[in-house]
């Protein structure tokens, strides 16, 4: 074979010199898909995590303040309350809270609670796009009918 059969070989072998800064490359091509991936996956984890608190948190909110509502109290005082605990705990920079409430039949009252996500990068504050793809908000709605004439109880 001699040496032109040597150099042969050596031109084929993966990794030759053919091939430096191919793994440069390839990273610099890959990070930001890699980086979008993460991102999101940041962001529902923290959206389920949040929808769960705000699920226990306005259940309570509504037993403490709608199901047992003080004389000639409204539902819109009560919605107001509920409001008002909701927001102090939930008063992050990407999180909103709303509450309404509407009257049903026989006296009943429905209270629907609203938990609003704007999605973060690395929880670096609110973020509209994160490379050029944009990040719509995320809502989780809550509803709990009560009978504010027999305390404690939902329905």
């Amino acid at each position: 074979m001699g040496v032109s059969g040597c150099a042969l070989a050596r031109a084929r072998r993966p990794g030759g010199a053919g091939e430096s800064g191919q793994m440069t490359v390839e990273f610099v091509i890959a990070f930001p898909v890699l980086a979008a991936i993460a991102v999101i996956a940041v962001n529902a984890g923290l959206f389920l995590s949040e929808c769960a608190a705000f699920d226990r948190a306005a259940c309570e909110a509504v037993r403490v303040h709608a199901t047992s509502p003080a004389f000639g109290a409204s539902t819109g005082e009560a919605c107001g309350a509920i409001g008002a605990d909701l927001a102090e705990g939930f008063s992050r920079d990407y999180l909103a809270t709303s509450v309404e409430s509407t009257e049903k039949a026989g006296g009943m009252a429905t209270y629907a609670m609203t938990l609003e996500f704007s999605p973060t990068l690395f929880g670096l504050g609110f973020k509209s796009e994160v490379f050029g793809v944009s990040l719509p908000k995320l809502t989780h709605r809550v509803e709990h009918t009560v009978d504010p004439y027999k305390p404690g109880v939902f329905l």
